[in-house]
């Protein structure tokens, strides 16, 4: 009885986080079809859906593409907070979502239900550190207070999921429930693929260990199967104008949306290389063009710098001498899909790998098309009107003009051309992707984010940026033996911001 109630009720609250993305087809002659589908549903847009209102910009100051001009966000001045594991209820739900698919339907259903399982429980993980994980979902089993699980052990089971959500992907029919890539098993196999690079390249510090065998791993994932081939593949979500559907930032649902303000670390890269995203990704300063400055002129962009203090910021926004947010992000309703997983990463992980000599291809290759893939990509999901791009427009002549740029070419270098690879994919990365370039940083220093000691909230080590989130309060009250067991094996009992975990070691 439990069990069914639980059915009936994880199918509910994923049904209410669909969000009116795409009606739902049921077939009222099959209970079970429905509820796998609804439950699929709901677990894939628990994943890929943005967070809404203040939460929308999160993710933006970790890795310094913007500061807030109406108050103080700590966040921009590196103070974490704590993770948390909420996402252990979808997995539940994506195993409830497998018992009660039709058994054709299986295959599709647990190959999504791994996927989904190792995306978040990799998200924790390098998060945090150690996770629980063997003994999660166990209660059945009178296991209500999981152990930890030591952090190699975890990223051995994800790969290993990984590895089986692909083939059962490939064996699969195409599934009923899919609101963003329509249950395509081909496509999905593919968001597999890209997504397992990208757990092994944030793996890049332990290349040498045998146990994972990254290289390796890494190169026959290139070698023997499907990577996604354009943007049209991308694990995105596309809004409109359809109520429960608009863009978050949208000023018809966000009435915050002037206080974002663009940093120096994101506006001094396009300048320097006279990037015409900068005119894709921001309003020119109203201060400038109350002086005459034309919009289309460079000199009518800058940014704030994250690490002044906040009343120089706040100075800033009131004199109105910084550059916002582009008002296709603001007043273009359907704004721009929102990437969780895509093809412009895919390529910079490659061109990093080639670099790495991780496979036998040019790194230049994957560099350019990673580029050349965020500017079709802006281009393509943006009307032809000046507001939105100020009358630089990204033609295919400005494209190639821009690949040819001697200040943008792979000199041969491995740490002059990894800092052009990771600083092109942090462009192209704006608005999209969460925290991937903050991982980018942890594991490589690029790019090369700002610290000032006097603003630093990361106050144990002030000329350093954190290297982790805290554990979640609620392991303190439920399962505190096995969090302080964790913390124990990995930290000397420290839960605390600047203790490195193994992945990084």
């Amino acid at each position: 009885m439990k069990r069914i109630i639980l059915t009936i009720m994880s199918a509910a609250m994923l049904l209410s986080a669909c969000n009116n993305f795409e009606e739902i087809n049921t077939n009222q002659d099959s209970s079970t079809k429905v509820n796998a589908s609804l439950l699929a549903t709901g677990a894939i847009m628990s994943i890929t859906k943005p967070a809404a209102s203040d939460a929308f910009f999160s993710h933006m100051y970790v890795t310094k593409y913007m500061s807030w001009g109406a108050t103080l966000i700590p966040a921009v001045y590196n103070s974490f907070g704590r993770e948390n594991f909420d996402g252990y209820t979808t997995i539940n739900n994506c195993l409830l979502m497998v018992d009660n698919a039709a058994e054709e339907e299986k295959e599709a259903y647990e190959a999504l239900y791994l996927f989904i399982k190792s995306y978040i429980l990799y998200n924790y993980t390098h998060n945090v550190g150690d996770i629980p994980y063997t003994e999660i979902l166990q209660g059945q089993n009178g296991i209500l207070k999981p152990s930890y699980t030591p952090q190699k052990e975890v990223i051995q089971g994800i790969l290993s999921d990984l590895d089986k959500s692909y083939e059962l992907f490939q064996a699969a029919d195409d599934f009923d429930g899919d609101p963003i890539l329509h249950g395509n098993v081909e496509n999905w196999a593919k968001i597999v693929s890209a997504f397992q690079l990208r757990v092994l390249m944030e793996l890049s510090k332990k290349e040498g260990d045998v146990d994972l065998n990254v290289k390796q791993r890494f190169n026959e994932i290139y070698e023997k199967r499907s990577l996604l081939n354009n943007n049209d593949e991308n694990l995105q979500v596309v809004f409109s104008d359809k109520q429960g559907q608009i863009y978050p930032s949208n000023n018809t649902i966000y009435k915050a949306w002037e206080y974002p303000m663009l940093s120096t670390v994101l506006i001094d890269i396009l300048k320097e290389h006279q990037d015409y995203r900068l005119f894709y990704y921001a309003s020119p300063a109203v201060a400038e063009i109350n002086a005459g400055v034309s919009e289309d002129s460079w000199d009518a962009y800058y940014g704030v710098d994250v690490t002044e203090p906040y009343e120089n910021t706040k100075a800033s926004y009131t004199s109105k001498q910084f550059c916002s947010l582009n008002k296709r992000y603001t007043h273009y309703i359907p704004g721009e899909p929102y990437i969780v997983i895509g093809y412009v990463e895919q390529n910079f992980l490659l061109a990093e790998a080639a670099l790495r000599g991780w496979i036998s291809e040019d790194a230049d290759k994957f560099y350019k098309e990673g580029i050349k893939a965020s500017m079709e990509f802006i281009k393509a999901n943006t009307p032809d009107d000046v507001q939105y791009h100020h009358g630089r427009v990204l033609t295919e002549e400005v494209i190639s003009e821009f690949l040819n740029r001697e200040s943008v070419q792979l000199e041969g270098n491995f740490e002059s051309d990894l800092e052009k690879i990771l600083e092109q994919k942090y462009v192209s990365a704006f608005m999209q992707t969460p925290y991937l370039s903050y991982y980018d940083y942890r594991r490589t220093g690029f790019p090369d984010f700002p610290i000032n000691p006097e603003t630093n909230m990361n106050f144990k080590e002030p000329d350093k940026i954190p290297v982790r989130w805290l554990y979640p309060e609620v392991e303190y009250s439920y399962n505190k033996e096995n969090v302080q067991n964790a913390l124990d094996s990995q930290y000397g009992g420290l839960d605390e911001v600047n203790e490195v975990m193994w992945m990084l070691k």
